[in-house]
C-alpha cells in the first residue's frame, strides 16, 4: 500500500514547504498538488529544508477528481463533518481502518483542503471517509503544515510497514462496487432517492475485505435474477 498526500489549492508556498518537511521527516514521499503552483515558489524550498526532493517530484493536477483517478481509497480531512452521512474518524481510528485495508488496497490518498476554507462539499463527496483532528480550542484551527504533520506522525509506523506489503487485490475494487450499485439502483427505479444512493456509497468506505467480496457476490446474484426476469418478459 502507498499513501499519497494531496494538497488542494494551497495558497502559501511556506505551508507547502512545511508539509513537505513533515512528510520527509515521517517517511512519506508522494505529494500531489491540485490547482496551485505554490510548491514551485522559492519560499516553499526555504521552509522545506532538506525535503526539496518531495517538492521537485510533486505531481500537479487541475482538479481533485483528476488527482484521484488511480486512488483506491480516499480520506478527506475536514475541521468538522460537513458531508451528508459520511463516516468520520479520528487519526487514531483512521489508522485501524487502514490496517485492515493494507492487504487489499493498493493506493490511499489523504487529502488536505485550502488554508482558508478547506475542502468544498463537492470535494468531500469524492472521499470514502472523512477524518479530522479533535481540538479543544474555541476556534479550532491548524495551519496546513501542522495538519499534515499530525497525520504523518500518527500514520508513520503504519506507513513504513504497509509499504512492504504487496496488496493482494486488483485496483479499484471499491470503485467497481460503487459502479455496480449505481447500475442496480438505476435498474430498480430508485435513482431519484438521493439519500439512499449517498448512504450506499458512503457505507463502502468502511467495508472490510470480506464484506466487499460478499457484496460483490450478492450484487452479482441480484443482477443475474434481474436479467433472467427481463428475458422472461421478452419471451
Amino acid at each position: 500500500m502507498q499513501i499519497h498526500i494531496i494538497l488542494v489549492s494551497p495558497a502559501r508556498p511556506e505551508n507547502v514547504g512545511a508539509a513537505a518537511r513533515a512528510m520527509k521527516t515521517m517517511g512519506f514521499a508522494s505529494l500531489r498538488i491540485v490547482a496551485s503552483n505554490a510548491h514551485l515558489q522559492p519560499e516553499a524550498g526555504w521552509v522545506a529544508h532538506g525535503s526539496g526532493d518531495i517538492l521537485q517530484n510533486a505531481q500537479h493536477y487541475e482538479s481533485l477528481a483528476d488527482a484521484l483517478v488511480d486512488i483506491d481509497f480516499t480520506v478527506a480531512t475536514t475541521a468538522r463533518s460537513r458531508a451528508r452521512y459520511h463516516y468520520y474518524y479520528t487519526p487514531q481510528e483512521l489508522e485501524s481502518q487502514l490496517q485492515e485495508k493494507q492487504q487489499w488496497v493498493n493506493h490511499v490518498a489523504l487529502v488536505f483542503g485550502r488554508e482558508d476554507s478547506g475542502l468544498t462539499n463537492e470535494e468531500l463527496e469524492l472521499a470514502d471517509v472523512l477524518t479530522g483532528v479533535p481540538m479543544v480550542a474555541d476556534y479550532p484551527s491548524l495551519n496546513l503544515g501542522q495538519a499534515v504533520m499530525v497525520f504523518c506522525y500518527q500514520l508513520s509506523s503504519f506507513n513504513q510497514s504497509a509499504q512492504k506489503i504487496a496488496a493482494n487485490a486488483q485496483p479499484g475494487q471499491l470503485a467497481a462496487l460503487g459502479e455496480r450499485i449505481d447500475r442496480l439502483v438505476d435498474k430498480v427505479g430508485a435513482k431519484e432517492d438521493q439519500k439512499l444512493t449517498d448512504w450506499l456509497h458512503q457505507r463502502l468506505g468502511i467495508l472490510q475485505q470480506r464484506d466487499a467480496a460478499m457484496l460483490h457476490t450478492f450484487l452479482h446474484d441480484i443482477e443475474k435474477k434481474l436479467h433472467e426476469s427481463e428475458k422472461k418478459c421478452d419471451e
